[in-house]
């Protein structure tokens, strides 16, 4: 295994550092759940997005899904939270981490009575804030209309796919 090509060719290093202040709220969620974008495709031209999930107690996070074109990890921050790793679920604590490549099955939710909080890490970077922000409203919809909208957002929960 070796370092990928390289993508800066300058001699000296640049200026490019981008500090980001923590949000006092998370940026979207519903009750006992909230999302904060820490770094989203924008200001990581495209290379990673960073989410912080809050989830309160016996939280409902994602069903089994998976993604085409992005991999998706979960870093556990505190509490326990329950992670489907495509062909068990596990119970992941602080400190605990789960990497999902491009197509692996995956799911996550908080079954304890006490808070959760973790990382999100997506690689390549990808719009999922319209995803997180949106998602509810389409739930209400017609089953065509949540389909494209997963679809457009690289979601595919296998509760949806086709027999």
């Amino acid at each position: 295994m070796s370092y990928p090509e390289p993508r800066y060719l300058g001699e000296r290093g640049q200026v490019s550092a981008l500090f980001l202040p923590a949000s006092p709220q998370p940026d979207t969620g519903s009750s006992g759940f909230g999302i904060s974008y820490v770094a989203n495709q924008e200001n990581t031209n495209g290379e990673f997005g960073l989410h912080k999930i809050d989830m309160g107690p016996k939280a409902m996070g994602a069903t089994e899904h998976f993604h085409r074109t992005i991999s998706e990890s979960f870093y556990v921050l505190s509490g326990e939270v329950r992670l489907y790793n495509g062909e068990r679920w596990v119970t992941g604590g602080e400190g605990d981490f789960l990497p999902v490549p491009a197509g692996g099955l995956h799911a996550f939710q908080n079954d304890s009575d006490d808070p959760v909080s973790l990382l999100l890490l997506f690689t390549p970077g990808a719009p999922r804030e319209e995803y997180f922000e949106k998602v509810a409203e389409y739930s209400q919809r017609s089953r065509e209309e949540l389909e494209a909208f997963q679809v457009r957002h690289d979601q595919y929960n296998t509760d949806m796919l086709d027999d």
